[in-house]
């Protein structure tokens, strides 16, 4: 089978980047041709198909930007980009991750309209919500965009501007349900979470799918499930993340705690942080491996609706227990008090609760290893991906 993967981004950025690039080599792997379609970018990894990518666009002041603002809609360069790529390697089933903006949803109907299968793995909430992640502001849900998307003008949702905002806006009435649903095939779900939100959002039932995401399991073997004495998050330092919450809580325990990443409120937070709370900034996995593994549990205390964060799954692998906020897809991932436990989002006390419980409870980790390796492994997942794929 010939499968053509596209994404915005083409290097380890985030979720939707790495699962892409997992399925490019688990694909390949399994003796499937494989293309590539993404938007140039310094950091990219190399490709034989980068001859075919458009120009990087930044949504920042300055040249460029009226470039930028009109790439969500379908520019010509994007158009004539992928039909030339769609033409030289004539895939069989052209599978979406996380275009929106930079690539825009123009290419799923390119290839509908060249008689290619369409698949689209759902990273975010885009389809629902201008702004991806359902919330009004920083603390604050919101599904109104869900029925009317002009509530993203009224509360000006993106950034804060209205320039943005009517930017957002207009890309949802472009890439409407009607226009997105007559080129898409299959709809992938990572988390049962999303699956109803987006059945709530008036997409087709027997188009969606429920398909946890899978990682390289292999990377997470280990020969001993010794554990140190602290606890650790790992991901982005952003506000949606909750890991000022997370902070201010940890402030008020005596356990160690090492925050693993970078992020826009990485000063703030270094200024709030108390002497056992270490940041241990960007790293690699040999470095991830080693912390993460050793460490007691990681905390995700998301106070956004994650989908179906690779973060829980790497962690389950290498044999270290979640504690994760009750919300989105995160809950589907953790077993209460085997593979970890779950507290109410922003909620200082019970995030200190449970903290304490964590640090007190024996977890069998050898045993949270292995069943979370059998659970989330690559054969699992190409087994349904395919059967997706030939539907």
């Amino acid at each position: 089978m010939k499968v053509l993967l596209a994404n915005k981004f083409y290097y380890r950025r985030g979720g939707d980047c790495i699962y892409t690039m997992n399925v490019e080599q688990m694909l390949k792997e399994h003796g499937h041709q494989v293309a590539v379609f993404s938007m140039q970018h310094p950091e990219n990894a190399a490709s034989p198909w980068q001859e075919f990518f458009p120009t990087e666009v930044r949504f920042k002041p300055g040249k460029g930007l009226l470039k930028a603002m009109l790439r969500p809609f379908g520019t010509k360069e994007v158009k004539q980009q992928f039909t030339k790529l769609i033409d030289a390697f004539k895939p069989d089933v052209v599978h979406l991750n996380n275009i929106h903006s930079q690539l825009s949803p123009v290419i799923g109907e390119i290839a509908h309209q060249r008689g290619v299968r369409v698949v689209w793995t759902l990273h975010d909430y885009k389809l629902l919500c201008p702004r991806y992640d359902c919330m009004l502001d920083d603390r604050q849900h919101c599904v109104a965009c869900v029925t009317d998307k002009r509530s993203c003008l009224r509360h000006r949702c993106m950034k804060h501007s209205w320039l943005a905002s009517y930017i957002g806006y207009k890309e949802a009435q472009t890439w409407n349900l009607e226009r997105v649903s007559a080129f898409t095939d299959a709809f992938i779900c990572p988390s049962l979470f999303m699956a109803e939100q987006i059945k709530k959002g008036g997409f087709d039932k027997h188009k969606i799918y429920h398909l946890c995401n899978f990682i390289d399991t292999a990377k997470c073997q280990r020969e001993k499930y010794d554990k140190g004495d602290y606890y650790c998050y790992i991901g982005r330092l952003s506000k949606e993340k909750g890991v000022k919450t997370l902070i201010e809580s940890a402030n008020q325990l005596p356990y160690r705690l090492i925050i693993i990443g970078s992020g826009p409120m990485e000063q703030e937070l270094k200024a709030i942080a108390g002497s056992h709370i270490t940041f241990a900034g960007q790293k690699q996995w040999a470095d991830i491996k080693k912390l993460v593994g050793q460490a007691r549990f990681t905390v995700l205390p998301s106070e956004c609706n994650e989908n179906n964060p690779l973060t829980v799954i790497e962690s389950k692998c290498l044999g270290t227990p979640v504690l994760g906020s009750r919300i989105g897809g995160i809950p589907e991932l953790i077993d209460e008090e085997r593979s970890g436990m779950t507290f109410t989002p922003y909620d200082h006390e019970d995030l200190k609760d449970k903290i304490r419980q964590m640090w007190d409870t024996t977890f069998d980790c050898s045993r949270l290893a292995s069943g979370s390796i059998l659970q989330y492994n690559e054969e699992n997942y190409y087994r349904q991906l395919i059967d997706i794929y030939q539907k």
